[in-house]
């Protein structure tokens, strides 16, 4: 095999290649991250056998992100590599010397050590990267909607105990958007207002409800505030904003897991988002040869701790891998014990063997996975 090892970096890149006999075959150079520079490094990969080539590259934030995307365009087999394996290397040298160039030849040592790579794709690549934007966009949705409360609280503060359901739905938000004071509700006609809420609740609400809302507002200790209507106002509608982002991207990411064909999706209690946010980050389940593999790739195996006769008995998970996928899993093994009558079955028995809730459920997700991808086995 030729492993070609790319040290990433915003504007420049250097790379190399080397043997599995540790033979240099193209000393370490400098490329730029631009059109001119990847085709140097086209030509510089040239006459080298592209079958036997394994591109390895440490993951750097995003600056490596457009080279990879190239690479695969061009069929090259490319693997990125945790920050972890690398920077273990970096510490078995004696001296203490860090440049690119030396980095280079760092990249290399884990690829040649592991016994099986997980080679990047497109697909994969592009189902992460709408996870990713998918989790900032809750997270910027929750920030606003604890805003809200916050806002709601002081000109407001008796309407979120006012609906069964709080503040964060449509009909409260269709009134606050209109009237966002107390005054502004109680100067209100009392049909438009039922029939307002009426609307916005697709006939859950209706004029008794709508009197007794007004009743409220009457009575309201809440300020009179305008800086604060507007900010509630301007608020909703970033919320209304990020929604409706919210449900094209999942779109987007239902359609993605539906092309893969992924055995994920034959899991009960797993659906498109859960699966989509596994795929993403495992990307070919068909990578792993066993479930160990996996195990350890998403950070949930155990951590070992021994030193001479000791032997520690009860130790935490080595959170190693992708947190993203921790959640995505842990969320889905839940689900998975509610909704399937066999996986439950298989979740009680381990309980009755002394194994613990939190982490139990997992093994019924990771041991389906594995079944069902044609190659892990499941030995327990």
């Amino acid at each position: 095999m030729i492993y070609v090892d790319i040290n990433i970096a915003k504007l420049n890149h250097f790379a190399a290649a080397i043997s599995s006999d540790g033979e240099i075959l193209i000393e370490p150079f400098k490329f730029t991250n631009d059109y001119d520079g990847f085709y140097l490094l086209l030509s510089k990969l040239a006459p080298l056998d592209q079958n036997s080539i394994i591109i390895g590259l440490e993951s750097t934030a995003h600056y490596g992100d457009n080279l990879v995307r190239f690479l695969i365009s061009k069929d090259f087999k490319v693997c990125v590599l945790n920050p972890i394996q690398t920077s273990s290397m970096r510490k078995n040298n004696v001296r203490k010397t860090k440049t690119d160039k030396v980095d280079t030849f760092v990249i290399a040592k884990p690829l040649m050590m592991q016994d099986s790579l997980r080679f990047m794709t497109l697909d994969y690549i592009e189902l992460k990267e709408f996870d990713r934007f998918r989790q900032k966009l809750v997270k910027q949705r929750t920030r606003l909607k604890i805003q809200l409360t916050s806002y709601v609280d002081q000109v407001f503060p008796e309407l979120q105990y006012f609906f069964k359901s709080g503040l964060h739905q449509n009909s409260v938000y269709t009134l606050l958007k209109e009237a966002p004071t107390p005054t502004a509700i109680a100067s209100m006609h009392m049909t438009h207002l039922a029939h307002l809420l009426e609307v916005a609740s697709h006939g859950h609400f209706g004029k008794e409800k709508a009197r007794e809302l007004r009743i409220l507002a009457q009575k309201s200790v809440g300020v009179n505030d305008s800086s604060l209507s507007i900010q509630i106002t301007h608020t909703i509608e970033q919320i209304e904003l990020l929604d409706s982002q919210l449900f094209h991207t999942e779109l987007e990411m239902a359609n993605l897991v539906t092309c893969l064909h992924s055995v994920i999706m034959t899991i009960p209690g797993i659906g498109f988002i859960n699966g989509g946010m596994i795929l993403g980050e495992i990307g070919d389940i068909h990578h792993f040869s066993e479930l160990k593999k996996l195990l350890a790739f998403t950070g949930l195996d155990p951590s070992v701790h021994q030193s001479g006769n000791f032997q520690a008995q009860r130790t935490r998970m080595s959170k190693r891998g992708s947190r993203v996928l921790r959640y995505a899993l842990i969320n889905a093994a839940h689900n998975v014990v509610k909704n399937n009558s066999t996986f439950k079955a298989y979740y009680d028995a381990k309980r009755a063997e002394g194994r613990n809730h939190t982490t139990m459920p997992l093994d019924t997700v990771l041991a389906s996975l594995s079944e069902s991808s044609g190659r892990c086995s499941l030995t327990k």
